[in-house]
């Protein structure tokens, strides 16, 4: 998150709250007026784009290598062991995208309130249940 919360200004509403854009460096006030990453367009993931993206192509690796198995005629409980471990490796990737975006969309938005937390948490609540269903 790139908000700070800079303690309530004496001069405003009692609900307002200075709160100072350290990416921009300029002062707003109130929620509505908070400007995150992520009403920039950077998702949770971000920083960790191209750890992502290497562990994608590893995982993208160990399904070829399952095509090449069938395609040579392996015994099928080694292509089970296979396909396990590749289920096991996309499920980890998901936990993790999960933790960061919980960590940086949900935390935006319950930085800003409303209604937009309300989405988001129903949004990772679906998320969530559709993981367990696989």
């Amino acid at each position: 998150m790139t908000t700070t919360e800079t303690g309530a200004n004496a001069s405003s509403s009692p609900d307002a709250t200075d709160v100072t854009d350290v990416t921009e460096g300029a002062p707003v006030t109130g929620t509505a007026d908070i400007v995150t990453d992520h009403d920039r367009g950077i998702h949770g993931y971000h920083h960790q784009k191209q750890d992502h993206l290497k562990r994608l192509r590893r995982i993208e690796g160990q399904i070829r290598g399952l095509q090449r198995m069938v395609d040579e005629d392996v015994y099928c409980i080694d292509i089970l062991t296979q396909v396990s471990a590749s289920t096991k490796a996309l499920q980890s990737f998901a936990l993790q995208l999960l933790e960061e975006h919980l960590r940086h969309c949900v935390a935006d938005a319950a930085v800003k309130g409303g209604d937009e937390i309300d989405a988001k948490v129903k949004e990772a609540t679906q998320a969530i249940a559709r993981m367990l269903r696989t």
